[in-house]
């Protein structure tokens, strides 16, 4: 009697973890491994269970494709597959790639609507089964990142927004408040030098705009590698903890 019970109960337990996904995977944070980046986040890293919003600077506000390539390298770094969805299907997938993002891992969830996004994306999270999940918006409004914000803490999985404008008007959108936990803008710099002639490792401007909790800072980074991992540009430093306040004005 009492082993049937146990088996019982076994079986129950492998019932409960399967409905349940594997939110055990996603709890804490998910460092850079960049210690001076990481020092400046509450957790040093990313949180898991948490919507993050990232968009592109400089020359690339409106095709956001450092932010992009950024998100990629961060979604890389988990576990499991990930889930992207746009209304556009313009992406680059060997630019994925060698931001160390492998296609098979990636599921597109294809929209007409941006509305169509934000439902994707909130049924994605609601899953709990994945390693992140990405979505291309042009507009964030409050409301709707507080039901991704809340859909990402209940399986632990990670909430990314990529900023996506049509027109560089439309950027200023990016000065309202949502519910994301951390706001990041990623602006191309002129690429590394080799020492010898070609096209050096791409360097980008990494600035968090806002952090919950934390404070604002920006860096140079190194592009991402082929394993989603970026590093500090030498000289570089935490160059200011005060935000750009151009993208809060109208």
């Amino acid at each position: 009697m009492l082993a049937a019970r146990e088996h019982v109960l076994a079986d129950l337990r492998e019932r409960i973890s399967a409905l349940q996904g594997d939110k055990a995977k996603h709890v804490g944070c998910l460092p850079f491994g960049v210690p001076e980046i990481d020092a400046v986040l509450p957790g040093n890293g990313l949180a898991h269970g948490a919507l993050h919003e990232f968009a592109g600077g400089g020359s690339g506000t409106v095709d956001g494709a450092a932010a992009a390539l950024f998100a990629a390298g961060i979604v890389a770094r988990t576990k499991g597959d990930v889930a992207w969805c746009l209304t556009r299907p313009d992406l680059f997938m060997p630019a994925l790639a060698q931001a160390g993002l492998h296609p098979k891992r990636v599921v597109f969830v294809e929209g007409d609507k941006e509305e169509d996004v934000l439902a994707s994306m909130e049924q994605c999270l609601s899953y709990g089964g994945l390693g992140a999940v990405v979505g291309e918006l042009v507009r964030l409004p409050m409301t709707a990142s507080r039901r991704l914000q809340l859909a990402a803490e209940k399986t632990g999985t990670m909430a990314i927004v990529v900023r996506r404008w049509r027109r560089q008007t439309e950027a200023s959108d990016f000065g309202q408040p949502t519910a994301a936990m951390t706001r990041w803008r990623v602006s191309v710099l002129p690429s590394e030098d080799l020492p010898v002639a070609g096209v050096g490792r791409a360097r980008w401007l990494l600035e968090l705009m806002r952090s919950r909790a934390g404070e604002c800072a920006e860096f140079e980074i190194g592009a991402c590698d082929d394993k989603g991992r970026i590093h500090l540009s030498t000289g570089s430093a935490n160059r200011s903890n005060t935000p750009d306040r151009s993208l809060y004005s109208a």
